[in-house]
């Protein structure tokens, strides 16, 4: 039997055949700019993926069109049935596991690097931007035959542009999606348009923070560890983050690091113990404590109900 992972690994382009495929070359897939941009048929590369894909963070944003099929993806832990006609983002250093895929799926897997899209002219940090691509995540896009058809052929003017291999192509696959996804927001209900728009600065330093919190959540449970790393004060940290989010630096650690413990009592055999201990050094009975104020019930009940 194969051992479950102790660790939520965060994957590169580079690293992600040895968590997604089995048997299957992933060079094969992908031209020399893979760390920047990257798109392929999904039925392309369906009979590889190893199912399901265990959970993991991926340093680029992620993107998935389904043109026939269906999938489940699981963000964090709220899954996502997958329909035809629908696109599902990934936000960069978010937690995901695909679950499972149709055999009769076609679509586009795409991933890209966030410079691609800021250098393209995004009028502030992309997560904030779209809607579809905030840290918390967001539920499938399905559209109706029309509004669909106009998106893919927006996505396959990409593939085109990806195939002829150029590396001064960049630019040119930095617009198509920055144009793609603009058209997605507008084709979004009038509710779910709108992003909150605080000042440039907060928003840098609360993605900013997310980012630390994702790379370093298993090291370090204080906001003073985390402002240190970005070289401000605790306090303009904890007025960034509550400017763009609503909440505070501390709310945002704790529901990091209950996401993370989440994850780990569903998808690893790690004792109560362990857990407690690689998440936050903590004595059991605290992090018992902690996780039964967040959620009502104990880890170990959760577990078992999961």
């Amino acid at each position: 039997m194969k051992q479950k992972p102790t660790k939520i690994p965060t994957v590169t382009p580079n690293t992600l055949r040895n968590v997604v495929f089995n048997g299957l070359s992933w060079q094969t897939l992908h031209n020399r700019n893979l760390a920047t941009f990257h798109l392929n048929r999904i039925e392309d590369a369906r009979q590889g993926i190893r199912f399901p894909i265990p959970p993991h963070r991926k340093t680029v944003i992620d993107f998935i069109v389904l043109t026939r099929g269906s999938m489940v993806r699981r963000i964090g832990l709220t899954r996502h049935e997958v329909p035809a006609r629908s696109f599902i983002f990934l936000p960069a250093y978010q937690i995901c596991s695909d679950e499972w895929m149709s055999e009769d799926i076609q679509g586009y897997y795409c991933h890209f690097a966030p410079e691609l899209l800021t250098k393209q002219g995004a009028r502030q940090a992309i997560e904030q931007e779209f809607a579809f691509l905030h840290f918390q995540g967001h539920p499938p896009i399905t559209l109706d035959e029309t509004l669909f058809n106009d998106m893919l052929g927006l996505v396959t003017r990409l593939e085109r542009v990806y195939q002829n291999k150029q590396a001064d192509d960049m630019d040119l696959l930095g617009l198509y999606l920055l144009t793609l996804f603009t058209e997605l927001q507008q084709a979004l209900p009038p509710g779910l348009q709108s992003v909150r728009q605080p000042g440039q600065g907060a928003l840098r330093t609360t993605e900013l923070y997310k980012q630390a919190l994702t790379q370093f959540i298993y090291e370090n449970r204080q906001i003073s560890d985390y402002a240190r790393l970005l070289h401000i004060s605790p306090n303009h940290l904890n007025k960034c983050v509550k400017r763009t989010t609503g909440q505070s630096a501390r709310e945002l650690l704790d529901e990091m690091v209950l996401l993370e413990a989440k994850v780990l009592l569903t998808h690893t055999d790690l004792s109560i113990s362990e857990i407690a201990f690689k998440i936050g050094r903590q004595e059991p009975g605290n992090f018992t404590r902690f996780f039964r104020k967040k959620t009502g019930l104990s880890p170990r009940r959760f577990r078992l109900r999961e």
